[in-house]
């Protein structure tokens, strides 16, 4: 997992996009907040592409996901997927680094 967190937040960073599997899916995503929750490492990504259990709007949707469930992360160029936030997060309590959409 610690590889996990470097490589998101090194995505953040440099506004990378990242792909991963969860829950079963491939999604490809851009982080915009990484730290913890109940002790436990998450991210908040905009989910852009791929898969998901309760499907993805054709916009993208946001996305907090724990670390410890993604597998297969990569990193990679391309563009910067967001969109403005319609309320506060609530995912991480614990704030590591974050961006602005």
């Amino acid at each position: 997992m610690e590889g996990a967190y470097a490589l998101i937040r090194q995505a953040l960073e440099q506004r990378l996009q990242v792909d991963a599997v969860h829950g079963g899916h491939r999604r490809r995503m851009c982080p915009h907040v990484i730290g913890s929750k109940d002790g436990r490492p998450r991210a908040l990504f905009f989910q852009f592409a791929g898969g998901s259990s309760r499907g993805l709007a054709p916009a993208g949707d946001w996305r907090c996901l724990p670390i410890d469930g993604l597998s297969e992360v990569s990193v990679h160029d391309g563009p910067w997927h967001t969109r403005a936030h319609s309320e506060p997060q609530r995912c991480i309590d614990v704030v590591d680094l974050a961006i602005e959409p």
